[in-house]
């Protein structure tokens, strides 16, 4: 998560990819449990289909979004606007 720039976002799919597996639902189990949010950036990954999904962290989907919008990244309706220039891959 730590390679995910500030105003780029990823998906559980694209780092499970990475890892070369497809325990899509394992990453996000991983995000939930990540003791050092936001240094570790876990709120720059969300669903393929650009929904911003769930924050763990305090403050919940709220937090996600204002952290997402603090790096540049425009949220409507709990989705990314503009999701494919702002996807990061690796």
């Amino acid at each position: 998560m730590k390679q995910i720039p500030k105003g780029k976002v990823t998906t559980y799919k694209m780092i499970a990819e990475r890892l070369d597996t497809k325990a899509y639902r394992a990453v996000g189990s991983v995000c939930k449990r990540n003791p050092y949010a936001p240094v570790v950036p876990c709120h720059r990954v969300v669903k393929s289909n650009g929904e911003v999904g769930n924050y763990s962290g305090s403050g919940g989907v709220k937090k996600k979004i204002s952290l997402l919008k603090k790096e540049g990244i425009t949220v409507r309706n709990n989705k990314i606007v503009d999701f494919d220039k702002k996807l990061f891959e690796f």
